[in-house]
């Protein structure tokens, strides 16, 4: 089984930081490469770029929470941090999906499954998120769904 290529361009990214001193570029990419690197060794598994994608997605999510809270607490050294390695990290991430493609795919996704109340709410998801995984942010996503479901 070949390895992922996203791992790989990861790494090759890792060398040109090192290659070029940049400090801060290569902290945040062993950053990522830690992480799915620790789950690989606890579950002895070779991740997959879908796999990487959601540790990637799951690692930005917790970034732009940290951006709210360090907003609130007016420390924009630590805004702008968090921010660059959101920058970095979606590198890695595929194409960020507009307003209108994810209106296309939650209709598609509801065409599929049938949904027409919160009660399938779960479903939906479920259908939902492998299309917008990395690509939308899920807790906008849920709204959106929420909303849909609300109205029929």
């Amino acid at each position: 089984m070949p390895g992922s290529e996203l791992k790989q361009r990861i790494e090759s990214d890792m060398k040109s930081a090192m290659r070029a001193k940049d400090k801060q570029r290569l902290g945040i990419i062993r950053m990522a490469m830690s992480e799915y690197k620790r789950i690989e060794i606890d579950e002895r598994i070779e991740l997959d770029d879908e796999r990487v994608i959601r540790i990637l997605d799951k690692m930005t999510k917790q970034r732009r929470e940290s951006v709210t809270q360090y907003l609130k607490a007016d420390r924009q050294d630590l805004v702008d941090q968090e921010n660059y390695e959101i920058s970095v990290l979606q590198e890695y991430l595929p194409e960020q999906l507009d307003e209108e493609a994810i209106d296309q795919l939650l209709e598609e996704s509801i065409a599929e499954t049938g949904a027409s109340s919160m009660q399938q709410m779960g479903q939906l998801m479920a259908a939902l998120r492998p299309k917008v995984q990395g690509r939308a942010d899920m807790a906008a996503i849920s709204k959106k769904v929420k909303a849909r479901l609300s109205t029929g």
